[in-house]
């Protein structure tokens, strides 16, 4: 056995370890040396170890939360065409109310030996979830990249979008056009994203119209979920206090948020602007045009398969996050506060 290494390793111009590492299907390895361990063998006659028969060669597990909000698509995609551009075969694992679980798809991706696994807006951006889950994964030697969402204890790559950056855009283009009561419609608190976009939503509010952080935060800001459905409900309540503008944390909670403004019998953008979050496919033709924070997507995917298969190939990054600054898509839904051309100011509500 000894002599078959020595002989594979010169053939292929790679260590012993090397070989060893390929014929046991260890990670940590690149594709291109993998292949060429694996033409070596070919070359020199010997036949394949039943293990490598079986293994599907190169895959990569990409799992996300749902695929109904069209950002998960377009992010996939992007994930998709970059492994296959690099000879990696991904495989798409998503999870459905009453489906599998995270960590269920995360065994079955393990079991089918992949080289790494992408998570999309996983448990890593829960706070209230156990990390352990991802240092097991660690310690079974298999590479992996956290997307959307930061956990500190967790010593892995993560891709994010500068949330903080995507909320004070988005006020700071509607204090612009004039208006003083605006809200933040977004999901629970527990998650990272939510907890970033408040941050930056109260400290601009309080910077560009003087208001006390704390009145921004109990009065402007309505947690529900990341639907159309639960755009309309947070909007409905943003507009029972008043507000002329409603800032969303995604496209979809902005469609919902249009339709909380129709039912009232106003208009949008005459009456009350609405920002989205995403810049998902399509978003351009609602009615109106939805102005929205364009989330990075094609950067951060590129940028999680570069750093996915840089740790595949035994080169990983630091452990760290990866921050992609979002930009400000003014289309149709926005437009000058109605109460700015009257002289009229409008203020935070003080508590009951």
């Amino acid at each position: 056995m000894t002599a078959r290494l020595a002989d594979i390793a010169s053939q292929a111009g790679v260590s012993e370890a090397t070989v060893s590492r390929v014929l046991n299907g260890k990670a940590g390895v690149a594709a291109a040396t993998r292949q060429s361990v694996l033409a070596a063998l070919d070359v020199l006659g010997y036949e394949r170890p039943v293990r490598l028969k079986q293994r599907s060669a190169g895959l990569v597990g990409l799992i996300t939360p749902e695929l109904e909000n069209p950002i998960f698509p377009a992010l996939a995609q992007v994930v998709v065409q970059a492994l296959t551009r690099q000879g990696y075969t991904p495989v798409l694992a998503t999870q459905t109310p009453g489906g599998s679980t995270e960590d269920e798809l995360t065994e079955m991706l393990v079991d089918r030996d992949v080289s790494g696994i992408i998570y999309v807006s996983g448990l890593h951006a829960d706070t209230t979830a156990d990390t352990q889950r991802y240092e097991r994964l660690r310690g079974q030697g298999v590479p992996f990249v956290l997307v959307d969402g930061y956990a500190p204890g967790v010593a892995a790559p993560f891709i994010s979008p500068d949330d903080r950056a995507a909320a004070r855009l988005a006020v700071t283009h509607l204090t612009s056009l004039g208006h003083t009561r605006i809200g933040l419609a977004v999901g629970p608190r527990r998650f990272v994203p939510v907890q970033r976009k408040i941050e930056g939503f109260v400290r601009t509010m309080a910077e560009r119209l003087d208001l006390p952080a704390d009145d921004v935060e109990h009065d402007l800001v309505q947690h529900s979920l990341y639907t159309l459905e639960g755009g309309q409900a947070a909007t409905a309540a943003l507009l029972d206090r008043g507000c002329t503008a409603v800032v969303c944390a995604s496209d979809m909670m902005a469609l919902g948020a249009v339709r909380a403004v129709r039912e009232r019998g106003l208009d949008v953008p005459k009456d009350v602007s609405v920002v989205g979050f995403d810049d998902s496919p399509l978003i351009a033709f609602t009615d109106p045009p939805l102005t929205t924070i364009r989330k990075p997507v094609h950067a951060m995917g590129q940028a999680a398969v570069h750093t996915l298969l840089e740790e595949v190939g035994g080169t990983p990054a630091p452990p760290s996050e990866f921050v992609f600054m979002p930009e400000l898509v003014v289309r149709g839904s926005t437009a000058a506060a109605a109460a700015a051309s009257s002289g009229v100011s409008v203020g935070v509500r003080p508590r009951p």
